[in-house]
């Protein structure tokens, strides 16, 4: 059946989807450990993170409704097949196999089971586990018709459910006010950009790009054919989802301050998270906080491979969707077996290179009517970008590669000649600049091209 909207019980249906499909563990744990670390500053440091946490991952969901495209890979063609190529396949490898997928399962692993056994039992037992929590991802994900299911009529309400009792004993029962909570270092000076750039990490803004072909899909399977009546309802169920999370996010970063009150600035969300629910929960606390690791790192889980999947059919049309599914799930098993600490370690200087790149992609989306979608405009905005994001994502490498010469080198041209650079965001002027430079030579052109004719 063929129609031009959905009802309003199938957009809340598409919105809890997405917000299940965004809100993995890591939106758990980082709101948590800004509010411990932020103190008093907590409301204008949550500002800064929801900039980036749900603000970018909106304009993202706008940027696939307004454009009339399928997701990131018809967006990146823009500046040209080649970018389009490499840009989506290295995107989906950074939220799939390689950095988001595997954290979901150490994550889950660490803050669920690992305090209930020794570090040395821990380094036996994570293989298993990493195999039997990406088989549970794989037997939902292989039918990527029934995501819509799966993830928003059941395993989205069940987190919800889980997560609105431990939020409600917290705000029933403070453990302390906010407004004289200590302020840690990181967030005495620049609140509003530290915050900001904490927001990277829950890799939502790349992952609106990513998830676009799933909103899409289900829009489509839905009888919505017409590609502003599917721009309209993405745009419907996107605000439904992001609204959710801005809500959610918040009341998470004011737990983190308040649980100054009892307990010390934990070294990352999860702690902190596991403290509160034992704090109020007891000994069934830990229980409880695991069934919501679970449930949240799961269904991120199933949307990525289902995404992962989805997207290299597109790109590539004799691939298997089965086969891919498969292959996704067994290199992010393997690459889970690093350890949590690592993969951030090692996604952090990825993240830096790959976010503006992103950013700037969303945002020349969302102006791309003002210069007729011209390649011109997209080509010099994603140069100038490239070249500051490359700077960025050096100066955040590993210490072994930070200290070589080739990285000091990089590191002191990005503080004599860029910006912002000191605080990981050296690559604002660059793309400004090379949007500017791009608009004014499409301005010339087109006026040259418009005397000839």
């Amino acid at each position: 059946m063929i129609r031009n909207k959905l009802t309003f019980k199938e957009n809340l249906f598409i919105g809890s989807m997405l917000f299940g499909l965004f809100f993995g563990a890591g939106n758990l744990i980082f709101p948590i450990h800004l509010g411990q670390t932020a103190g008093s500053n907590v409301w204008t440091a949550n500002l800064g993170f929801l900039i980036t946490a749900i603000g970018l991952p909106f304009l993202g969901i706008i940027a696939i409704g307004v454009s009339k495209t399928n997701g990131v890979f018809e967006i990146s063609s823009r500046v040209s097949k080649i970018y389009g190529y490499l840009f989506t396949i290295g995107l989906y490898l950074v939220i799939g196999p390689f950095f988001a997928l595997p954290r979901l399962a150490t994550t889950t692993f660490e803050i669920a089971f690992s305090p209930f056994i020794s570090p040395g039992t821990a380094k036996m037992v994570l293989p298993i586990f990493s195999i039997l929590f990406f088989v549970i991802a794989w037997l939902f994900a292989h039918k990527p018709s029934k995501i819509l299911d799966y993830i928003g009529k059941f395993l989205n309400p069940v987190f919800l459910i889980l997560l609105g009792i431990v939020v409600l004993l917290a705000f029933i029962r403070p453990m302390d006010g906010i407004g004289h909570a200590p302020v840690s270092g990181d967030y005495s000076n620049s609140v509003l950009l530290k915050g900001f750039i904490d927001g990277y990490n829950t890799l939502d803004a790349l992952a609106s790009l990513a998830f676009g072909i799933i909103i899409v899909t289900t829009i489509k399977k839905l009888g919505v054919s017409n590609p502003n009546s599917i721009a309209k309802e993405t745009l419907k169920s996107g605000t439904i989802s992001i609204v959710a999370m801005g809500v959610i996010y918040t009341l998470l970063a004011l737990m983190g301050t308040m649980s100054l009150g009892h307990f010390k600035v934990s070294e990352n969300g999860g702690i902190a998270l596991a403290q509160i629910a034992q704090h109020y929960l007891g000994d069934y606390g830990i229980i409880f906080l695991s069934l919501i690791i679970i449930v949240a790192c799961l269904k991120t889980a199933i949307g990525l491979i289902t995404a992962f999947s989805e997207t290299f059919t597109e790109l590539f049309p004799k691939s298997n969707y089965l086969w891919l599914a498969t292959g996704v799930s067994i290199l992010a098993c393997i690459f889970a077996n690093i350890g949590l600490t690592k993969i951030i370690m090692y996604s952090t200087p990825v993240l830096m290179f790959i976010y503006p790149l992103a950013i700037t992609l969303i945002l020349l989306a969302l102006l791309s009517p003002l210069f007729n979608h011209s390649k011109i405009v997209y080509r010099f905005t994603t140069f100038f970008t490239l070249i500051a994001a490359l700077v960025d994502g050096v100066k955040a490498s590993p210490e072994y590669f930070v200290h070589t010469k080739f990285a000091q080198m990089i590191i002191s041209l990005g503080e004599k000649y860029l910006p912002f650079f000191t605080i990981g965001m050296g690559w604002i002027i660059p793309a400004l600049t090379g949007l500017v430079i791009g608009f004014i030579v499409y301005l010339v052109s087109s006026r040259k091209q418009s005397q000839v004719d």
